[in-house]
């Protein structure tokens, strides 16, 4: 083997490195455009060429044409349509043209964007109306609750009303004498059928609806009227005129099992959060409270987690955000008219929304990033907000007084809401809930009909 070809070999070997290089060598390798010194009229823009030819030479021939704004204007041309080029010969190769890894349709299905979804109709106009004659008209109280058994109870003067919403019927659980009533809270347990009833002699009741029965008396938990309770699986927290929050056991005798202090007047709204571990009060006092329960202890008053004070008038409307267990919203009453974001692990103040307006309830939509609201003076609305941007999505009119309690059904869709023009109406504001989705089959282990190897 000679001298020459031993290098050529061990060069090419030195410079592999994988199969492109190694294409790239040999279309470099063959006798086709070797010669540095011969143009290459394939690779050279023979009209550009021409034109520059033509150009130079008429330019020779009649100097006389040529001006400043006459050459200003050749440049600018020559750039924009890449006419500026000093070479016309071409010694190399166009470069080859891109290849196409993919198929031409292959980004433009993957990027091909989900089908929009439908704008969910919202009426502006209440499902149905009922009469609710003598409905206490006071901001503090909390009279209207829908259970899980899609059974909605309100307290009318001295009487606890239920209507099954399933068969639009309506019954009498109990009216109470004027010593007692009248009643100044109602709120179901989670089990759909026992409710508690606050009261004005500061006494809080226990029923079975079904059975229409009275259960138990809770006393001694407050010196005045109860007007918030709250369901914790079997804990009931009630809070009273005398700023108390009070938990209290009902399968044990001694029921009263812990006792916050932190407001100065009336408890108002109470709220526990989706796990159990956090309540929310919000009282007279312009004051907004977080409760931690592992911090809880029975043998003294148990100090606040978070002790809130951004809020210039009553706290009443709590709603905890079901898609964000840290999340809570609160709103103040007329001299404050704002919706607060608040995260609980911190603290911390998200946002701040003035709606002009009393807030009296808040309502989270458990199916969509949305919040219902309920207001006083001036035009009493329910307006729908959108999450986190808090654009208005509808605004719900047709109480003539403020909106003073709202509660929502078990499928989360339909909103009944109390006003003190003494009308109770229905809201189908949060659409139609979603069927479920099958869950996905699991798929099956690879290899699985075969015996393990152990």
């Amino acid at each position: 083997m000679d001298a020459g070809s031993m290098n050529s070999s061990s060069n090419y070997k030195s410079n592999s490195r994988g199969p492109l290089q190694e294409q790239f060598i040999q279309r470099k390798s063959s006798r086709e455009n070797l010669d540095r010194f011969i143009p290459n009229r394939s690779a050279m823009d023979m009209g550009y060429a021409q034109s520059m030819l033509t150009e130079s030479r008429k330019g020779k021939e009649n100097p006389a044409i040529s001006s400043p704004s006459r050459e200003a204007y050749q440049r600018k041309l020559a750039e924009a349509l890449n006419m500026n080029r000093t070479r016309i010969l071409a010694f190399k190769n166009k470069p080859p043209a891109p290849v196409d890894l993919y198929p031409k349709d292959f980004f433009s299905s993957q990027t091909q964007d989900k089908p929009a979804k439908p704008r969910r109709h919202i009426p502006q106009t209440s499902e149905r109306t009922l009469d609710a004659p003598d409905l206490v008209d006071d901001y503090y109280l909390n009279l209207l609750d829908w259970g899980s058994a899609n059974v909605l109870a309100i307290a009318l003067a001295n009487t606890v009303y239920l209507w099954d919403a399933s068969t639009g019927s309506t019954s009498e659980l109990e009216t109470f004498d004027d010593e007692t009533g009248p009643v100044t809270s109602v709120s179901w347990a989670p089990d759909g059928r026992h409710i508690a009833i606050g009261l004005n002699n500061s006494e809080v009741q226990l029923w079975d609806s079904t059975a229409t029965k009275q259960l138990r008396t809770l006393r001694g938990c407050h010196s005045s009227r109860v007007g918030s309770l709250a369901w914790n699986n079997n804990i009931l927290t009630t809070g009273g005129m005398d700023g108390c929050i009070v938990n209290n056991d009902v399968r044990v005798r001694s029921h009263i099992v812990e006792t916050y202090r932190g407001h100065e007047q009336e408890v108002c709204g109470l709220k526990w959060s989706a796990s159990g571990q956090q309540l929310a009060s919000g009282g007279n006092d312009n004051l907004l409270h977080i409760w931690d329960r592992s911090v809880a202890s029975s043998q003294s008053s148990t100090q606040w987690l978070h002790r809130l004070e951004d809020h210039t008038a009553a706290v009443k409307a709590l709603a905890w955000c079901p898609f964000q267990s840290n999340l809570l919203a609160s709103g103040g009453g007329g001299g404050d008219r704002c919706i607060k974001f608040w995260n609980t692990h911190t603290g911390a103040c998200l946002n701040s929304v003035d709606t002009g307006s009393q807030v009296c309830s808040l309502l989270w939509n458990k199916n969509e990033r949305e919040l219902l609201s309920s207001h006083g003076f001036t035009q009493n609305q329910l307006t729908l907000w959108k999450y986190p941007s808090m654009v208005k999505m509808a605004e719900l009119t047709g109480h003539t007084s403020r909106v003073l309690y709202m509660a929502q059904s078990p499928d989360g869709c339909t909103v009944a809401s109390a006003a003190g023009d003494e009308t109770l109406r229905f809201w189908n504001v949060f659409g139609v809930p979603e069927v479920a989705k099958p869950a996905p089959k699991a798929h099956s282990e690879p290899f699985a009909h075969m015996n393990r190897i152990r």
